[in-house]
């Protein structure tokens, strides 16, 4: 097949490919960057950038110094198209959006919660907001609010599947009988929810599929399904532009397919992860003993989280995987090696063609 282009409001990406948000320092400027020069769009995630020990201010200063630095930093090493993705569930999510638009950044990606206030924060009509939604419901929802409230639309969604890595927007029961819930069947509602919203508003509302791609058939099957594009993140962590230690990357490497789990996160929200040491030391010695000077994530119920969530992804991100979590998509286990992320556009391309 051809490829197409993937346009968001007024800006146009060459492939039809976003690289996900990952957090806690995974999807940062060099991975952002380098996908960027390939005509996709780089995403810098806002996660966890900040010193998770400081007191209140001094986190959310450090945090929003720190983004502005990841933003600076990619904008050196490219022209491309960049995204800032933000979790809605942050306590210093309104922080980080304003921050983001103040460096420039077109393209706001929220997930983690139904970003509804969204257009109060980013009133500049030039910057296009891309809520993440897992359901034709969540995406009528935000569309009627944004709507009734401002007389805005939005620029685009991200639905994500359930073979997504990292939390997941699906109950435990939902992920016991998965295929009812695969993006296939899910991306008919989440189209016949934006039509309306397209007519009134007379533009494109583009629907980018992730959680599972890992190839190019697969996103020409999402193409073929309506789909304007795709976003994929587990496939860009074994790329030599992603700055997480080796050891996390090895892990990926090493994880057969009955190491991937779902697991419950200290947030309360289900989780897919790589089995390790220290998911078993979780589960056989209970509640760890949590410090914790600034509650970065609003669900976070400190009393009864058995442990805290950024200081394990930041162990795993540092290299200390035996005392680290490790999110990742479903098909993590199917990646062999580490390259290039041009050479994985070359491979997706080639793969898409033949399609």
């Amino acid at each position: 097949m051809n490829i197409p282009s993937l346009k968001i409001g007024n800006m146009i990406s060459e492939m039809p490919i976003v690289q996900g948000g990952m957090g806690v320092r995974v999807s940062l400027s060099s991975l952002a960057a380098a996908v960027a020069n390939e005509g996709g769009i780089g995403t810098i995630s806002s996660i966890a950038l900040g010193d998770i020990n400081a007191t209140i201010g001094e986190y959310e200063k450090s945090s929003r110094e720190a983004l502005i630095r990841e933003i600076r930093k990619a904008k050196k090493l490219t022209s491309g198209l960049l995204a800032v993705n933000i979790m809605e569930a942050l306590s210093n999510a309104r922080d980080l959006i304003a921050t983001a638009v103040r460096e420039g950044i077109k393209i706001i990606v929220v997930g983690a919660g139904l970003p509804l206030k969204l257009p109060e924060i980013v009133e500049d009509d030039s910057v296009n907001l891309i809520p993440i939604v897992s359901s034709g419901r969540a995406a009528g929802l935000i569309l009627r609010s944004w709507d009734k409230r401002y007389g805005k639309t939005a620029d685009g969604f991200i639905l994500e599947g359930p073979l997504a890595g990292g939390h997941l927007g699906f109950s435990n029961e939902q992920l016991d009988n998965i295929d009812d819930y695969s993006v296939e069947k899910l991306l008919p509602d989440v189209l016949d929810a934006v039509k309306s919203y397209e007519e009134k508003y007379d533009k494109k509302i583009p629907i980018i599929v992730g959680g599972g791609i890992f190839d190019g058939k697969d996103i020409a099957r999402m193409l073929k399904l309506g789909a304007s594009g795709v976003q994929m993140g587990t496939r860009f962590v074994c790329t030599d532009e992603c700055n997480v230690s080796p050891q996390f990357k090895q892990a990926y490497l090493e994880a057969t397919e009955d190491d991937i789990e779902i697991i419950k996160s200290p947030v309360g929200m289900p989780g897919r992860a790589i089995k390790n040491k220290f998911l078993t030391k979780v589960e056989n010695n209970g509640k760890s003993r949590i410090k914790c000077q600034y509650k970065c994530l609003s669900v976070c119920n400190i009393a009864k989280a058995k442990y805290c969530i950024a200081k394990a992804l930041l162990n795993s991100w540092a290299g200390d995987v035996h005392n680290g979590l490790i999110f990742c998509g479903q098909n993590a286990y199917r990646i062999k090696e580490v390259i290039s992320v041009k050479q994985l556009f070359a491979e997706l391309c080639d793969d898409l063609k033949m399609a």
